[in-house]
């Protein structure tokens, strides 16, 4: 087994081995039986057939045994089970939003990110939501696994006992990418995340409010509907996760001044430099690994818009000078 790195996982491990166990015993002496009886009540020892009737009492025991056996599987999954359902009211919440074929997480000070970083010893709640088909929320060192749902919100939490890096992924075949959709769980020292976490917060406000590269937009969202429409396709399509709005470098390229500006791609492994304007962004959004920015690597998924939404989300990208 992994190693066990939530406050659950000794319980989803403890009814796993009971099981695993039970079974094997119950298999070793079925198999043992069967075999003896095969053995001993051949044909050739026993030429004549005999007529055997029914035992009530073999029949109440084959019947009550494994009744308990169920019954007691049953016990040690529900103990687990009410755990992991019960989720503490302390808990960090966080946004995780799924989409073929990647991640986002949005944090309450309005962070987006493209993996989940979470404290040592706390308990994090994690509300699910699906922008397109049916994923699962799969972290196998914590024992946690909830399906994500379109229209709906699920809810999971785990507390994590372990520092270090922790594989995420999405356990619900979910189209040709399925096997790309990765990320990372980065448990932290909590002092350590709540200086990361506090860092962030700032930053944020001030591409919100106070810079005017930042302001432009949110003025032009108030003026323009298309505009407004192309933010709100970028927020729910996670796009913030890799791409920021105020130059910071994240997981892909920024989108501030992206229109009009050059840009160095590889094309076939071979540097070509290009004009970001309105076709190559167009081409960037259907096939994002046909042309990849030098310095980036090929993570993002092609979104399923419209050409109306694309013409919506190219509105507003022109907006972030």
């Amino acid at each position: 087994m992994l190693t066990q790195s939530s406050t659950v996982a000794s319980q989803v491990d403890a009814a796993f081995y009971f099981i695993v166990g039970v079974s094997t015993l119950l298999l070793v002496a079925i198999t043992g039986l069967m075999s003896y009886f095969v053995i001993r009540y051949n044909h050739k020892r026993n030429p004549t057939p005999t007529d055997i009737e029914g035992n009530t009492w073999l029949e109440v025991l084959w019947t009550v045994i494994p009744l308990a056996i169920v019954m007691v599987m049953f016990y040690y999954g529900f103990l687990g089970y009410r755990t992991m359902r019960n989720v503490p009211q302390d808990a960090m919440a966080v946004k995780v939003t799924a989409m073929m074929w990647r991640w986002s997480f949005a944090y309450e000070n309005g962070l987006q990110t493209d993996v989940l970083r979470v404290p040592l010893g706390k308990p994090v709640k994690v509300l699910l939501r699906s922008n397109d088909v049916i994923h699962s929320f799969y972290v196998p060192a914590f024992r946690i696994k909830k399906d994500v749902v379109p229209g709906k919100e699920n809810v999971a939490w785990f507390e994590p006992t372990s520092l270090g890096e922790f594989d995420l992924m999405c356990a619900e075949y979910c189209g040709v990418d399925h096997s790309k959709m990765l990320s990372k769980v980065i448990v932290m020292p909590e002092a350590e995340f709540t200086r990361w976490y506090k860092s962030k917060a700032p930053s944020l406000a001030a591409s919100a409010t106070s810079t005017p590269a930042a302001a432009k937009p949110m003025e032009a969202e108030k003026a323009d509907p298309l505009v407004a429409e192309g933010a709100a396709l970028a927020n729910r399509n996670g796009c913030f996760a890799c791409h920021s709005r105020d130059g910071t470098k994240l997981t892909g390229p920024t989108f501030k001044g992206l229109f009009g500006r050059e840009v160095t791609v590889l094309v076939g492994g071979k540097p070509k430099t290009v004009v970001a304007d309105e076709a190559y962004v167009r081409k960037s959004i259907a096939a994002p690994e046909a042309e990849i920015v030098k310095g980036f690597q090929p993570r993002m998924s092609p979104p399923k818009l419209t050409d109306k939404e694309t013409t919506a989300l190219l509105a507003y990208l022109k907006t972030l000078k």
